[in-house]
């Protein structure tokens, strides 16, 4: 029976070609906004989470003013001084500190001159940090020695700023020669992967910023909470800013654990993929509406049809699961043309994002979006379909059959 209904369906459909395909379009465009968006944002989301996660637990970052207001905190230059590094050094519980110092600079490689991202990294103190709970790790040559004129290259550095860059040779940076001893694996950024790092104090050296730093990193003692040393170093900073001289209000600090940054990048991602929703449901409604209008027009094209159906014994739910089959048919068909070109334009961003990246995003391509993708826009279809259903299952058999 239910391959009896499908067959008139489709069969419908068929004799309405044009105005189906038009309808069925109205979803694709939906569809396809959706699915080609909410599978970039998911793999964004996937990308992002997947680094904080090689940030060891023992780890927590601090900036100053409000992370709600980041943003202009950044922009504002706003910096850490150099008593406030200080603060944190002697906070209980604190084992190491480091300035995350960068800046850029023109640097020089075998004739050619381009600006590159340098940074000051701490060797001596903090070697195992970097390697063990940052991530970082040698792709080839080895980590520069302390207090040498030594710098090491992120991925990018060697492919894409100075291809064809290599160990053991020699780079110019304010007028001084370093030698370049390694090269990084990808750190999954292009920021990271475009840094030329040198020992910390030569940093400070040669660029005149001696003291302080936009954001610092802290690692925690084994055996000291995670949570509660960072709220003794937030309330030691701010209480060391109402101390100083001549300050104007309060300051306020951000201390971040690993958990705490994947948490707010979480909410983030989790708001940008609703209102990627929102506009992409907004497309497939109006897609639905005109389904709506289709099925009520097919309804009044074919009310001799439907008397003749129920004058042979069709019952009303027939007459619904018959249109309610058109309808979803024409959003199932929409639904997995819009899904195809969708998924196909991701594929196509994070091919390009691999040659040039900012973020080594992936598209997130999972048998949960292709199967919420169809369900979504098959409902769609239903919903749209419904009430022209209904009002087609109303119709008394002899009224029907009488109308021209």
């Amino acid at each position: 029976m239910w391959k009896e209904y499908l067959k008139i369906a489709i069969k419908n459909l068929r004799t309405r070609q044009l105005r189906s395909w038009l309808t069925i379009f109205g979803i694709v465009i939906g569809v396809f906004l959706i699915m080609s968006l909410l599978s970039l944002s998911q793999g964004l989301k996937s990308t992002v989470l997947q680094q904080l996660k090689a940030v060891g637990t023992d780890i927590v970052m601090i900036m100053p003013g409000n992370i709600s207001d980041i943003m202009t905190t950044m922009m504002g230059g706003v910096e850490l001084t150099e008593e406030d590094l200080n603060v944190i050094r002697k906070t209980p519980g604190v084992e190491v500190v480091i300035p995350n110092v960068y800046k850029g600079e023109v640097v020089k490689y075998q004739e050619q001159s381009k600006l590159a991202i340098l940074a000051g990294m701490d060797f001596k103190n903090a070697l195992s940090v970097y390697t063990e709970d940052l991530g970082m790790k040698i792709e080839e040559g080895r980590w520069p020695t302390p207090e040498k004129r030594e710098v090491i290259v992120g991925s990018l550095v060697s492919t894409d700023i100075f291809p064809g860059l290599k160990i053991n040779t020699q780079t110019t940076i304010k007028g001084k020669q370093f030698e370049i001893v390694g090269i990084l694996k990808s750190m999954g950024s292009k920021q990271d992967d475009s840094m030329i790092a040198m020992d910390l104090e030569i940093y400070r050296s040669i660029t005149g910023e001696r003291k302080g730093a936009p954001q610092a990193i802290a690692k925690i003692a084994l055996g000291y909470s995670v949570d509660q040393v960072s709220k003794k170093i937030k309330a030691n900073l701010e209480e060391q800013a109402k101390r100083r001289a001549g300050q104007q209000g309060e300051s306020s600090y951000s201390v971040l654990t690993s958990d705490a940054m994947s948490g707010i990048v979480g909410s983030i991602m989790g708001i940008i993929q609703v209102v990627v929703f929102v506009f992409g449901g907004i497309a497939v409604a109006v897609g639905g509406i005109g389904i709506m209008n289709t099925m009520y027009t097919s309804v009044r094209e074919r009310t001799k049809e439907i008397g003749i159906l129920k004058a042979v014994g069709a019952k009303n739910s027939t007459i619904v699961l018959i249109f309610l089959m058109e309808s979803g048919i024409i959003g199932l068909v929409g639904g997995l043309g819009g899904m195809i070109p969708g998924l196909g334009l991701a594929r196509l961003i994070q091919a390009v994002g691999q040659v040039h990246p900012v973020f080594y995003i992936e598209a997130s391509i999972t048998p949960g979006i292709v199967l919420f993708g169809l369900l979504f826009s098959f409902g769609v279809g239903c919903l749209s379909g419904f009430f022209p259903a209904r009002s087609a299952s109303k119709l008394k058999p002899v009224e029907a059959l009488r109308y021209e």
